[in-house]
């Protein structure tokens, strides 16, 4: 089969496709005896997936509600009752100076994400290329092949600071980030996707100064934080402004088979956004806005992700971290701060085999976690660094995680042995 260079970048080698393909393989042949610590799908969240079933039996049983539900299409701007509580939400909590023109709503985050970047980046009018600027390697897997065009990033390395108790931290080093005009937009994630890190809101203040200065806007990705799910056991404040380009997602609060992203920023984008989705799609899906409709109109949304989602995470978070602790005594290994998401990053410094070896070995052993070398794309020298971490998700059966923890720390020791 002759495939285009399209076709070719999206059918071969991306690390988004390895993680789910692993994940999808495991679950249609029983997933039995497989440990799921690879992908960042949530947990079973009792108190919100009882909110959840009782909105839903309302809908099937209300019958104009269900018709809505499975027989109507929406506008491209996505359901427009639940874009308007949405920018009311907005505004009357944090001031956010946002209206339903200023919120769209796309199939799922990286659907979002596509349509961003590609907006943003790649081949201008006038011959002119751009990228998306990264300020802060390494960064969430599902962008690296989002691009449809080469060299579609630029990112750069982090500042390390070290920690007491193996930890550490990354923050962005400003004095080596140089926003040149090859940039067409700089996004960072908050929490970062892999490594639960949570820049301060003095970084993004100084990551929307730049991005204003050289005229490109700031993609804030918030799937994983505020306002909501709120997966953050560290301050963060949401910010919005005409520049900054915030993405949300219905996913990490519950909802991820329901694939609703959200995204706010100025009306000129959302338009834009909305025209592409009639392109691509002719509407979005109703199923995760019908869903969260009356949650978030109540604000309910925020109550949840303070007082149900956040705990439920942060409880695994520390019991799984602590274990960690345990069974890698003796092991040179540092973790980054637990600041958020649903991941622990583990460096092993000097590791003697590469991470993706470290993954197929312990994927031989029935427990997937994800090589850190999928999560620096754009970096334009290679780092050993890359090849010496993984990332972890907590967020399933803790008597699995803890196996699975042992697992690791066995296989970890065996390859330093």
């Amino acid at each position: 089969m002759k495939l285009s260079q399209f076709g070719e970048q999206f059918t071969s080698g991306a690390g988004i496709l390895s993680l789910m393909d692993d994940l999808g393989n495991a679950l249609a042949t029983g997933g039995d005896d497989m440990i799921m610590m690879g992908g960042g799908n949530p947990g079973h969240v009792p108190g919100f997936q009882e909110v959840i079933q009782k909105r839903l039996q309302f809908l099937a049983a209300d019958k104009s509600s269900f018709q809505k539900l499975i027989g109507v299409y929406d506008p491209p701007q996505g359901e427009k009752d639940f874009v308007d509580v949405l920018a009311g939400l907005l505004s009357r909590e944090y001031g956010w100076d946002v209206g339903p023109e200023n919120i769209c709503l796309t199939n799922g985050s990286q659907a979002g994400f596509f349509l961003l970047f590609n907006m943003f980046a790649g081949k201008y009018p006038g011959g002119a290329s751009r990228k998306i600027r990264l300020p802060l390697a390494p960064e969430y897997i599902g962008y690296a092949d989002l691009g449809t065009c080469d060299s579609f990033f630029i990112s750069s390395r982090p500042r390390i600071e070290l920690l007491e108790d193996n930890q550490f931290k990354y923050h962005v080093d400003f004095e080596n980030l140089n926003i040149g005009s090859e940039t067409g937009a700089i996004c960072v994630s908050r929490p970062t996707n892999p490594t639960g890190n949570v820049l301060t809101d003095d970084e993004i203040a100084h990551l929307d100064e730049l991005a204003r200065e050289h005229d490109v806007p700031l993609i804030l990705d918030n799937a994983y934080g505020v306002p909501f799910p709120g997966i953050i056991y560290t301050e963060a404040k949401p910010v919005w402004n005409e520049n900054i380009i915030v993405c949300l997602s219905l996913s990490k609060l519950g909802l991820p088979a329901a694939r609703t992203g959200i995204i706010v920023a100025r009306s000129e984008v959302v338009k834009a956004v909305s025209g592409m989705n009639a392109i691509m799609n002719l509407s979005t899906g109703s199923f995760g806005a019908m869903l969260a409709h009356e949650m978030v109109e109540s604000g309910e949304v925020l109550e949840l992700s303070r007082n149900v989602i956040k705990p439920f995470y942060q409880q695994k978070m520390e019991k799984a971290f602590a274990r960690f602790h345990e069974e890698l005594k003796g092991t040179p290994y540092k973790i980054h701060k637990p600041e958020g998401a649903m991941f622990l990053w583990l460096w092993f410094e000097d590791l003697p085999i590469s991470s993706h070896e470290l993954y197929q070995r312990l994927k031989a052993r029935d427990v997937l976690v994800v090589s850190g070398h999928f999560f620096f794309p754009g970096l334009e020298r290679a780092w050993q660094h890359q090849n010496e971490c993984i990332r972890v998700t907590y967020s399933q059966d803790e008597e699995l995680v803890a196996k699975g923890i042992k697992i690791i720390a066995e296989e970890v020791k065996k390859a330093y042995s």
